[in-house]
């Protein structure tokens, strides 16, 4: 059984963000609401919980999964050469609905699946969601549901088809977004959009622009970086192709691509008066492409 907790009361949120910065210390998965989906996620630096996380969305290594972070200060701890339109953009973005996607550390000991060496960052625009980061430290997260079936926008979607895979559900209604982030890949001299999702190309554009006049190349952060003291790999970085259209339902975040409809959704019994899930209702295992417009991840 998957206790859920009502995170729209002060007393809920307190005892549900403590339950789930507990469950993803023991390598556990939680669902949580972000300011564009729901998310189901792990720690980023625990390849055990995020081969679980692969596993309970159905999907391989291939589809490795964005890594949301607490604040902008975090990223020099986790990616290497940034170039400054880069830092523009997290500037003008950030928290909000942009993934970029950097070099990685070559020092970092994390394994998220087959990344080339880059990995994509984002900074969500939700009180909840930054809380535990904070407490957490960054987290791999990827859209709550199976991959092929639609993105959860309430805690039904995500319950009906994660089930008892995830450890602790935290519930604050249906989210404010319903697009997933737009995605950059920033591994270059130039920007690439490889997704336009919340945030449209006008937007992304005026800011390219003034960056562009100024220096394109890496540049060194304003304060100091804040590594995660865990280390390893080493990685050429050239970032993920696009491995599916950009025309699907929206992911929680994240990357998408199918459209396939649920059919076999069970209704909100699914959930008792108990707050709980039961194990029965963990119904999914479809072969579908994916679920999120998948540039290769899905945040």
């Amino acid at each position: 059984m998957s206790p859920v907790f009502d995170c729209t009361t002060d007393e809920g949120r307190q005892e549900g963000i403590a339950k789930a910065a507990e469950a993803v210390r023991a390598g556990q998965l939680v669902v949580l609401p972000t300011d564009t989906l729901y998310g189901v996620g792990c720690d980023a630096f625990d390849a055990s919980a995020v081969a679980d996380l692969l596993a309970a969305k159905g999907r391989g290594r291939e589809m490795p999964p964005p890594v949301l972070v607490p604040d902008a200060r975090t990223v020099d701890g986790l990616a290497t050469d940034v170039p400054a339109y880069a830092r523009d953009l997290i500037d003008a973005f950030w928290p909000g609905p942009l993934t970029v996607i950097l070099k990685a550390q070559p020092s970092l000991h994390w394994d998220l699946g087959d990344t080339n060496g880059t990995v994509a960052l984002r900074m969500p625009d939700d009180e909840l969601a930054l809380e535990l980061l904070k407490a957490i430290g960054p987290m791999a997260v990827s859209s709550a549901n199976r991959t092929g079936y639609p993105a959860a926008r309430d805690l039904i979607d995500a319950a009906t088809q994660l089930g008892s895979a995830v450890q602790v559900y935290l519930d604050r209604g249906r989210v404010r977004g319903g697009l997933a982030s737009t995605i950059v890949d920033c591994t270059g001299e130039q920007a690439h959009v490889l997704r336009v999702g919340a945030l449209g190309q006008e937007a992304l554009d005026p800011v390219l622009a003034a960056s562009a006049a100024g220096s394109a190349g890496p540049v060194e952060p304003d304060g100091p970086a804040q590594p995660d003291g865990r280390t390893e790999p080493d990685s050429p970085a050239e970032p993920y192709a696009l491995s599916e259209p950009a025309d699907a339902e929206p992911a929680a975040d994240g990357v998408q691509t199918g459209t396939a409809e649920h059919d076999q959704m069970p209704s909100a019994d699914a959930l008792g008066s108990s707050g709980t899930l039961d194990p029965a209702d963990d119904v999914l295992s479809p072969d579908h492409p994916d679920d999120e417009q998948e540039t290769h991840r899905d945040e």
